[in-house]
């Protein structure tokens, strides 16, 4: 997996907290994603005010990417926003995918059924 970070400076302690709370959070993943994107840039210039905006895309395999935004006064504040967004989608996504495991397709069930001798209206 890749983690780009766009429009921080290179030797900053905010890239290497993105990077490793990226990494933490996309450890717990089944599937392994392909690459994750955090982009920062100022909206309204040298203007001011609240224009930082964190844009954080994870690609995850034959899944459509994950992509979520915050926008804050500071870079950081914008990241902790975007990346507690990021957390829930992912928890979501962990969610379905155990719920799809755990519940047996119907022709699973029908055949246990007739495999045990009971009819399908029958409980055992």
């Amino acid at each position: 997996m890749t983690i780009e970070i766009q429009g921080l400076p290179t030797r900053s302690a905010l890239r290497a907290r993105v990077a490793k709370q990226l990494t933490e959070a996309l450890r717990p993943l089944s599937a392994t994603p392909v690459a994750a994107k955090a982009t920062f840039f100022d909206e309204n210039g040298p203007k001011g005010g609240i224009s930082i905006r964190c844009a954080l895309t994870v690609r995850l395999p034959y899944r459509p990417a994950v992509r979520v935004e915050h926008v804050s006064d500071t870079p950081r504040r914008a990241f902790d926003g975007s990346f507690a967004t990021l957390e829930r989608q992912l928890a979501k996504y962990r969610e379905r995918l155990s719920e799809r495991r755990r519940r047996p397709k119907k022709y699973y069930v029908a055949k246990r059924l007739l495999t045990a001798g009971l009819a399908p209206g029958e409980e055992g």
